[in-house]
């Protein structure tokens, strides 16, 4: 695990915050390029990582995962040109896979994050989740409430004000049904991202999701 996150690629980001225009980031493109290289080299060796125990993701290559730090600014009041984070997302891709749970990693001055699960999939996909939940409610407490997934793992997403329609407003795992997300988050400080176990510690985060990303997943279907 030698690929580590170096202090020059926080930096570069919490420079970028107060310099988010196109003429400092032209000036100073090779920061980025630096801070972008710097990153695909630990996500490899995450993806490598992970391919141990889920090979979904073996095929992966960290520059097809990493996201684009250029804004549409289309249809957003905020006109700031880049992306203030780095982010990459690892899930099996394809046209069936696009909508199915996978691994995320997000680096951000003082924001920084780790998550999985599915944050955004279509309608079908998310009545099969909740359906799989309602029918299989012991499973998915199981992983949830594993000591080592609750001492690193946080269950988020919106959710409905009641248990959604076609669902018995009684049922015992009501307040999961009513997630429209289903992302598990675990949060970073600044040093654990450029601690020298970053790698080694996202693999085994991921490690602990794999189990929630599997039942997910099996209720979506390939």
């Amino acid at each position: 695990m030698k690929n580590l996150i170096k202090p020059e690629t926080l930096n570069f980001l919490s420079t970028l915050e107060i310099n988010n225009n196109r003429e400092w980031f032209n000036e100073n493109k090779q920061l980025y390029l630096n801070a972008k290289e710097n990153v695909e080299n630990a996500v490899n060796e995450i993806i490598s990582g992970v391919s141990e125990f889920d090979k979904s993701v073996e095929r992966l290559e960290a520059k097809n995962c990493i996201f684009r730090i250029y804004k549409d600014t289309r249809f957003s009041k905020d006109k700031t040109p880049y992306k203030t984070n780095i982010g990459a997302s690892l899930v099996e891709k394809g046209p069936k896979t696009l909508n199915h749970a996978g691994y995320y990693i997000h680096l951000e001055p003082n924001k920084s994050f780790l998550a999985g699960g599915v944050y955004m999939t279509e309608p079908k996909n998310l009545k099969s989740i909740r359906e799989k939940i309602s029918s299989e409610g012991d499973e998915f407490l199981k992983i949830l409430n594993k000591k080592s997934f609750k001492d690193q793992l946080e269950l988020r997403g919106d959710k409905l004000v009641k248990v959604p329609q076609g669902f018995d407003k009684e049922n015992p795992m009501g307040d999961y049904l009513k997630f429209k997300q289903f992302t598990v988050f675990h949060p970073l400080s600044d040093e654990d991202v450029q601690e020298g176990n970053f790698v080694k510690n996202t693999v085994k985060v991921f490690k602990e999701i794999y189990p929630f990303n599997q039942f997910l997943n099996d209720a979506i279907g390939k």
